[in-house]
């Protein structure tokens, strides 16, 4: 099974990187991952931010599985999200309505620990509302170091270096104080609602999940860590950090394997 280092890097330059045949083999040994950290994890729930995208769908699509169904201990985890677009809950480009088909309607997992970003309202008060949750869960108005808010932050990296919804040239990148905030991308549909740095930062596990040749590129920009107008390349982590990849995502990192 999977191991996840805790020895490995705390920022994109000195993560580890864990590298798999296909997709569906890192959909698979995310699953297990998962599991036995969520079966293992005595001192309260296991809080993981979900991300959306086509790799993290494939890891919910396992995990319905019946080994899963059966297996998983649901009742110890809480599920947040790292972004959601600002769209219904039953919208098709909605997180939540994507993670509920792939997953959450197939596996008995208690409705209150399931923590959908809200959309209601304005962006502004649907993000602060998300932020007030994340706080009551914490028990704290400010991060305190080495008691991290969430146990695993899975996260992507989109063809312009963005993650979650922290997108190139918007304010959202310099945010300090708030763990939840809006950001309306220049080159993609929808206003967002994402976790901010300091809230990723406060984390035991960064985990980004990338397949196929097109991330290759990216990923080796991103690695680097040296270019401030990738949103990717400024992720940080109390904890550890790691690249959960396949072969063709890491093609263009020979010189790193």
């Amino acid at each position: 099974m999977m191991t996840i280092d805790e020895g490995v890097g705390h920022d994109v330059t000195t993560a580890g990187i864990i590298v798999l045949e296909d997709d569906d083999a890192v959909a698979h040994a995310m699953a297990a991952w998962l599991m036995q950290s969520a079966l293992d994890k005595e001192d309260g729930p296991l809080v993981l931010a979900l991300s959306g995208g086509t790799t993290p769908k494939r890891l919910l699509e396992v995990m319905a599985g019946p080994e899963y169904v059966a297996r998983f201990p649901w009742k110890k985890c809480q599920f947040f999200y790292g972004d959601e677009r600002h769209v219904p809950p039953d919208d098709p480009d909605s997180n939540y309505h994507m993670s509920c088909e792939a997953l959450f309607s197939h596996v008995p997992v208690p409705p209150e620990n399931l923590h959908p970003v809200p959309t209601g309202g304005s962006p502004e008060a649907d993000a602060a509302a998300y932020e007030a949750e994340l706080k009551k869960l914490y028990g704290a108005e400010t991060f305190e170091s080495g008691r991290p808010l969430f146990d695993v932050v899975m996260l992507g990296i989109g063809p312009d270096g963005h993650t979650a919804s922290l997108f190139p040239r918007q304010p959202v990148l310099e945010e300090t104080r708030r763990w939840v905030s809006t950001c309306v991308p220049d080159d993609a549909p929808h206003v967002r609602i994402t976790l901010t740095y300091p809230a990723i930062h406060s984390s035991r596990h960064v985990v980004f999940l990338l397949t196929g040749s097109e991330k290759a590129a990216m990923l080796k920009r991103v690695r680097r860590g040296d270019d401030a107008s990738l949103p990717s390349s400024r992720v940080t982590t109390e904890g550890t950090m790691t690249f959960v990849i396949d072969r063709a995502a890491a093609e263009d990192l020979s010189d790193e394997r």
